[in-house]
């Protein structure tokens, strides 16, 4: 099965950008970028209105960490990529991979 042709795991998202890690390199010589994402929305269910307020750790690799790393802290993004759990296993982390500033 190939990659477009494999279950879905595709998130899109709109978020702050809140934390940003100094810019690190791979043992390959990669550039990568740890953040924190912040969001916040109005969310219908069950119908009700709730107010959906999260924190998500990110990352970036090669040209999208150089240009995460250009961003300023506080500007809005709207990011696409996928979902992946941490090193540890005890968590998720979105791997950007497209993102634009709004």
């Amino acid at each position: 099965m190939g990659v477009e042709t494999a279950s879905a795991n595709r998130l899109t998202i709109t978020a702050s950008l809140l934390e940003r890690a100094a810019l690190r390199y791979t043992p390959a010589g990669v550039p990568v970028m740890d953040l924190l994402l912040g969001h916040q929305s109005p969310q219908q269910e069950a119908g009700q209105v709730r107010l959906v307020t999260l924190q998500l750790k990110a990352i970036g690799f090669g040209a999208i960490a150089e240009s995460l790393g250009r961003q300023p802290l506080g500007v809005d993004l709207e990011a696409q990529g996928f979902l992946t759990n941490t090193r540890n296993g005890k968590g998720v982390v979105f791997h950007i991979q497209d993102f634009k500033p709004i």
